[in-house]
């Protein structure tokens, strides 16, 4: 018998992967040998056992009939393989942001670059991860340039050209082929804890504009032909340092080594879509991958139409940033079809500082706030956005110039951007308004971290204490590893009791964290 297939006996269940074979001795014992194969043999197998499913066109994609049963299953298997990508990056990851924090997302995404599904990791990170990955494609496939090939894996930071967040956020994004054509990609997105800048931890309180921020960059083959490009990506991380009272990264040996942690978690999600594929075939997983699009766009567009019905076809809700600067929205939606126009006009201009969010980021806030208000459990991907349609003024703080800093737009900004939307929509209170952004260092290392804050109460629930809300979701750093692996000490961690207000509901409440450096460093509190 040659895998995959399950042998099923009276005390215990075997699972034969594929590439092993199993015989029954004459004892009546099985004899497995496990094979090892490369990523052409499971291509191979990918044929041998679709042979008839080749017709990756439309008309086949269209052939195949929606199923309630399969899309459950579907949308978990695709779920759970970027969780696999999330544990792998987990695992291979070097720096405490990411293997400790765990700050870092992983998505699938369709040939054209649309989101799939992501496993629950940072929800800024998402929608505009999409951007990113359809920059990307847009890109290398214009003409004359070399397009995307087999062994090659693309990389990117950039937020206001290359769909980025901030720049310390750097975008892994592999091709999944088949057949000699993209079928799919993986994407990473992982926060370095530095990449240069005028200050150690590359989220400076006082930038002015994207150069002081760290390294950028627009579009790079981080792999060629299966090889790492180590000297073209430390000369792209060490370039700040040309500039005059700036850095290039200070931890280049975290930086290589957690992008290539971000290629192995790219390649493990290449090898569970392509068993996907071999038990499927591709036209059916292509199915599906539009069916749990249109799912959540279904959903998304009931929920509209609900809120509509209930509260009228207009919201509006305004909040400011600590400057002043309003942060304005209204929502005008169609009863009939579902379809919304969120308009940001009435938000203030783009600031000198670093609080300029990219359009990307206000992508996310909304599909994390839509993905909130639908009443049921359905996967975030860009069919959430698929009603939406978007008025963002250009050079207003949520659509800056290209040269503005925005590093404290994807931190605080964006937290701000989901209070307004959620207002709007009468879900909840505001809640910390911001990620507590804190970092610190000298010119040998960065550490970043987010502290927790207090959420939001709602009609008929208190707001949670101490917690990352919204979109934030990462961990806060380990004592021991904080105090092992830096010279600080951390002397207090503890919930500010009372600080979340008053009211029949109450909100969370905020933290206290004292830390104390044990030599001279350089720290950073970029907050609201």
């Amino acid at each position: 018998m040659v895998g995959p297939a399950i042998i099923v006996q009276s005390i215990s269940t075997i699972l034969l992967e594929i590439g092993c074979a199993a015989v029954v001795t004459s004892d009546g014992d099985i004899d497995i040998t496990v094979g090892h194969e490369s990523g052409d043999d499971v291509d191979d197998d990918i044929k041998s056992l679709h042979d008839d499913d080749h017709d990756t066109s439309e008309e086949a994609v269209k052939e195949v009939k929606e199923d309630p049963v399969q899309l459950s299953i579907f949308s978990h298997r695709f779920m759970g393989i970027a969780e696999q990508m999330g544990r792998t990056l987990a695992r291979t990851a070097i720096s405490v942001n990411m293997k400790e924090r765990l700050d870092f997302s992983c998505a699938l995404f369709t040939r054209d670059g649309g989101l799939v599904a992501n496993a629950p990791h940072i929800p800024v990170h998402l929608g505009a991860m999409q951007a990113a990955v359809k920059f990307q494609v847009d890109y290398w496939n214009e003409e004359g340039r070399e397009g995307i090939k087999e062994g090659e894996v693309l990389v990117s930071n950039h937020p206001q050209l290359a769909g980025g967040s901030h720049l310390p956020d750097i975008t892994v994004i592999t091709p999944v082929f088949h057949d000699g054509n993209i079928i799919f990609f993986t994407a990473s997105r992982g926060h370095h804890a530095d990449i240069g800048g005028i200050a150690p931890g590359s989220m400076p309180p006082h930038s002015t504009s994207l150069e002081d921020e760290g390294a950028m960059i627009v579009a790079f083959k981080l792999v060629r032909d299966g090889q790492f490009q180590e000297r073209g990506i430390t000369e792209i991380l060490e370039a700040p340092g040309k500039l005059e009272g700036n850095s290039g990264t200070r931890n280049l040996r975290d930086n290589l080594s957690d992008l290539r942690a971000q290629v192995a978690a790219n390649n493990s999600g290449i090898r569970l879509l392509q068993q996907l594929v071999y038990e499927y075939g591709l036209a059916t997983v292509e199915a599906y991958m539009k069916f749990i699009q249109n799912n959540a766009e279904m959903s998304v567009r009931g929920m509209l139409r609900d809120f509509a019905a209930e509260h009228g076809n207009e919201a509006h809700a305004v909040d400011l940033m600590d400057d002043g600067t309003p942060i304005e929205l209204t929502v005008s939606i169609d009863e009939d079809t579902g379809d919304a126009t969120f308009d940001f006009t009435g938000t203030g201009p783009q600031v000198l500082g670093n609080h300029n969010a990219p359009p990307a980021v206000t992508y996310s806030a909304v599909i994390y706030s839509l993905r909130s208000l639908v009443g049921q459990d359905i996967p975030l991907n860009q069919g959430c956005l698929a009603p939406i349609h978007f008025v963002i003024p250009k050079f207003s703080l949520l659509n800056p110039s290209d040269d503005a800093g925005v590093v404290g737009g994807n931190v605080l900004t964006s937290q701000r951007v989901v209070d307004v939307v959620l207002k709007a929509f009468k879900a909840c209170a505001a809640s910390q308004g911001c990620m507590n952004n804190l970092t610190f260092g000298d010119r040998r290392f960065g550490y970043y971290e987010t502290i927790a804050g207090g959420a939001g109460a709602g009609p008929t629930w208190e707001g949670r204490s101490g917690v990352h809300t919204h979109c934030t979701n990462t961990r806060i750093t380990d004592p021991e590893i904080l105090e092992r692996r830096y010279p600080v000490l951390l002397r207090r961690f503890a919930l500010r009791e009372g600080s979340g207000g008053g009211g029949k509901r109450k909100g969370g409440d905020g933290v206290v964290r004292e830390i104390e450096p044990l030599r001279p460093l350089v720290m950073s509190i970029l907050s609201e």
